[in-house]
């Protein structure tokens, strides 16, 4: 699991709270860490690596979109960040006796803190960069839509969520160990911006994204009426398509990490407190110790759950897949020219007004086939949609004269 608790337990003089949740039943905790990181990365490799097909020898190597890019980047953050999980529960019950040393303060013995500190900072920046990868997700989503162009600036988010998921982490590791790790952790306050360095990434996709997604959902709507001045059915669907796509987005980040904002919220309040173990707060404590085992659970499988939420469940056949439904624009953009050229006028006389729309219609087409990347059903739409309006605009081809 991904928690900051995970660095301050490197620290010897550790809090009541941390030592209360990471030393109860330490060996199953970590057992089942394993099991759900194992799992999360074995069913997520079963259900992204079964898509990617080699391209027909007629088929140019097209760019993916930047939103497929954003997707991708955060799909590999979160591995990585699931093998750190997978490493550290497994050296933890591989090697007792390296894990009983991290709280010897005079120890010699180096291996024991790199360990500690190593995996922890590890997990911590892998997913600070998925969270922020999730947020640029957000905002291109919105940026597409608003501007009706698909050419979004890739470069600038990955130094974006590369950036501040380094400055944030260095910092808060800074913050946390200083002057060295075996005085860190003198008192609450010490550690708070350790905390807010992990937790701010998080509460900003659990904030910032439902809105940027609304303001999305709103603008396509919009964008839909304003195709065809009308409002179809196929359009409509295709809208509620979007929506859902992005209520399940959030519906799984909250499912997964909802645990992690509670168990820290319980252990801040037993920090507050001066005994800990008084009978008073049994409740409290037995709260965070069940959500400490659920965040085992959770934050693992966020990868799997996030694939499902994207493109549904496509690992069950991995030989006799069907071939994904692709949008082909530039042949419906370029049958639309070719029926116009044969029109014995079209060389003399300016296109009418609706084939100018239609290079607008182009882009706000390649805008909603971005947000519908994953769903054969929406692509499918958009496509039917694309080329019944050509035929609207270009109308029927003149049968060829005799003599030119």
């Amino acid at each position: 699991m991904a928690s900051p608790r995970l660095g301050t337990y490197c620290c010897p003089t550790r809090d009541a709270a941390t030592q209360l949740v990471l030393s109860f039943q330490p060996r199953a905790f970590h057992a089942l860490c394993l099991g759900s990181g194992a799992c999360s990365v074995a069913l997520g490799l079963l259900q992204l690596l079964p898509r990617r097909r080699p391209a027909g020898p007629g088929s140019p190597a097209a760019s993916p979109p930047a939103s497929v890019r954003i997707l991708r980047a955060a799909a590999a953050c979160d591995l990585l960040g699931c093998l750190g999980i997978l490493f550290r529960s497994a050296v933890w019950l591989g090697f007792p006796d390296l894990v009983e040393n991290i709280s010897s303060v005079n120890g010699t013995d180096v291996w024991p803190a790199v360990y500690c500190v190593g995996s922890a900072m590890w997990i911590e920046l892998l997913y600070s960069a998925c969270f922020w990868w999730l947020f640029c997700y957000a905002v291109d989503a919105y940026l597409v839509v608003r501007r009706s162009a698909g050419q979004s600036t890739i470069v600038l988010y990955h130094i974006m969520t590369w950036g501040l998921a380094t400055l944030l982490c260095v910092e808060g590791v800074i913050m946390l160990y200083y002057p060295s790790v075996s005085r860190c952790q003198r008192d609450l306050e010490h550690a708070i911006p350790h905390y807010v360095t992990t937790y701010l990434p998080l509460l900003l996709v659990l904030v910032a994204n439902p809105v940027l997604f609304q303001k999305t959902v709103t603008a396509v709507a919009s964008l839909l009426k304003g195709r065809q001045g009308i409002y179809t059915e196929n359009e409509r669907r295709m809208g509620a398509t979007i929506k859902i796509r992005f209520f399940k987005i959030m519906l799984v980040f909250i499912i997964c990490w909802l645990p992690n904002i509670i168990n820290e919220s319980l252990l801040f309040y037993l920090e507050l407190q001066p005994d800990v173990s008084g009978s008073s707060l049994k409740p409290v404590r037995n709260a965070a110790k069940t959500t400490w085992f659920i965040m085992g659970i959770l934050n693992p499988a966020q990868g799997f759950l996030l694939s499902l939420a994207f493109y549904g469940w496509t690992g069950c056949s991995l030989d006799s897949q069907c071939p994904r439904k692709e949008i082909q624009w530039e042949s419906v953009t370029t049958s639309a020219a070719e029926q116009t050229s044969l029109s014995p006028e079209g060389s003399r006389k300016c296109p009418p007004s609706g084939k100018v729309a239609r290079v607008g219609g182009h882009n706000s087409d390649e805008a909603l086939s971005m947000l519908s990347e994953g769903s054969d059903a929406s692509t499918v739409e958009i496509h039917v949609t694309s080329e019944s309006r050509d035929r609207n605009e270009v109308g029927p081809v003149p049968e060829p004269r005799g003599g030119l």
